[in-house]
């Protein structure tokens, strides 16, 4: 949430626990957290899965669900789904997942977290958004 940043993602016929590892191992590798990183997920099976729960242990991951029926704990993420099929998705036609994959990837890499600017972050990309941040934490 900090810069409004897709690290980890991926996409499947499945929404499955195996889905939710593979985005998460991502993220982890992109990001390498230390300690006191927090994963906030709506109460799905799949985030609630031992497979995951497992996984966020292992990294020190501190867990957090949203509360029962409580749509607005998942605000920046709904916000990130509504803007990817709004500002890209529904304007593409896709032949196969394989071409829908590799074309969100150039979407989410190539502009959502390089150019697209966010009011949020002052008007700035995420990449702008960290740049700033480290150079003047």
């Amino acid at each position: 949430m900090f810069s409004r940043k897709a690290v980890g993602w991926e996409m499947s016929n499945r929404i499955d626990a195996d889905l939710v590892e593979r985005a998460l191992r991502m993220a982890l590798y992109q990001r390498q957290p230390g300690r006191g990183l927090i994963h906030h997920s709506d109460r799905g099976s799949q985030y609630a899965s031992h497979q995951i729960r497992n996984l966020l242990a292992a990294n020190q991951i501190q867990v957090s669900m949203s509360g029962k029926g409580n749509c607005y704990d998942n605000a920046v993420m709904e916000s990130f789904f509504g803007t990817l099929k709004n500002e890209w998705v529904h304007h593409q036609r896709y032949q196969s997942r394989n071409q829908a994959r590799s074309d969100i990837f150039k979407y989410i890499e190539g502009f959502y977290n390089t150019v697209r600017l966010h009011s949020s972050l002052g008007y700035m990309s995420p990449n702008e958004f960290e740049a700033m941040y480290h150079d003047h934490p």
